[in-house]
């Protein structure tokens, strides 16, 4: 019997994504103030086309921050996909759970120095502080990664039938 899970998680925001969207807002509003204020465009009666298309712009650049990752478990294989504002999806990991060296919480001893020193890194979580964020270890495309991501305990256990000796829980 085939097991299949998913979960859908939401990044939260961070100071980055507030300042982004603060300085396309006011941004997009300063440019929306100069294209109404040129006088050749305003007599050719594109001013306000330039500004729906300057605002149209801006809206696309907030709502790319909204940013969801999307877990699925399907007979021991995890793959991650990324999902944009709702508009666009793009797998950012798949891998067999047998590929894996250790699974364990974030919050861990084993989140020691040599796993936070790995340099390619994919963080799937809503956020790295979250208290239900797990880390991976492998080797994946070459290079040593981490992967942090935010497993249901399903998941988990699913990870535990294949490989029990590398999944921690605590």
């Amino acid at each position: 019997m085939d097991t299949f899970m998913e979960k859908l998680v939401a990044r939260k925001k961070t100071l980055t994504d507030y300042l982004i969207i603060a300085a396309t807002v006011i941004g997009t509003l300063l440019l929306i103030f100069v294209v109404l204020s040129i006088p050749i465009l305003i007599r050719l009666g594109l001013s306000l086309l330039f500004a729906a298309g300057i605002a149209y712009l801006g809206y696309w650049v907030i709502t790319s921050r909204n940013i969801e990752y999307e877990y699925i478990v399907t007979n021991g294989d995890l793959d991650i996909d990324i999902i944009i504002s709702k508009r666009k999806r793009k797998r950012i990991f798949s891998a067999s759970c047998k590929d894996f060296d250790i699974v364990s919480p974030v919050k861990s001893s084993r989140f020691d120095q040599s796993v936070q020193g790995i340099k390619n890194r994919i963080d799937a979580s809503s956020s790295i502080d979250s208290p239900d964020a797990y880390f991976i270890t492998l080797n994946y495309n070459g290079e040593r990664t981490l992967v942090i991501f935010e497993p249901t305990e399903k998941m988990l256990n699913n990870f535990r039938l294949y490989i029990p000796r590398k999944v921690f829980l605590n």
